[in-house]
């Protein structure tokens, strides 16, 4: 016999995370077009803006990533950090304290998207599975 069942029945999987290619592509991709649209409008001499806005896109990728991508994610934004967005364009440099510091933000940026979106997938699935569950009793 066939039995009619709707696709949506049933618990939904979480989603799978993206590969870590592709986020370190959308790494170097997207952290190159905002350090030249910040040095185009703002100028050079503004590392912190450029850290703020690299910060907000290292958690955007960490949304769709898994725990791996994160150290890659923040290097390939730390080297176009600091390697374009403060002068001399094109020369890499080392100040303990500053890249420190930079590294450890776009880090932990990158593990909050992370850690964020596996919450809110986690928190999704439980609630599928607990409001799927068949009732027991009267």
């Amino acid at each position: 016999m066939i039995e009619w069942v709707s696709f949506r029945s049933g618990a939904v999987p979480v989603p799978e995370p993206v590969a870590t290619p592709l986020v370190w592509a959308g790494a170097v991709g997207g952290a190159s077009v905002l350090v030249a649209l910040l040095n185009h409008l703002v100028g050079p001499y503004r590392p912190t803006l450029a850290l703020t806005v690299l910060s907000l896109l290292a958690a955007l990728l960490g949304l769709c990533a898994r725990f791996v991508a994160a150290p890659g994610t923040a290097l390939l934004c730390w080297l176009l950090l600091n390697g374009f967005g403060i002068p001399p364009a094109g020369t890499l440099s080392w100040a303990s304290h500053r890249d420190g510091f930079w590294l450890t933000c776009l880090f932990g940026a990158t593990l909050v998207g992370t850690v964020l979106a596996r919450l809110v997938n986690a928190h999704a699935a439980y609630r599928r599975l607990s409001t799927d569950a068949p009732r027991v009793g009267p």
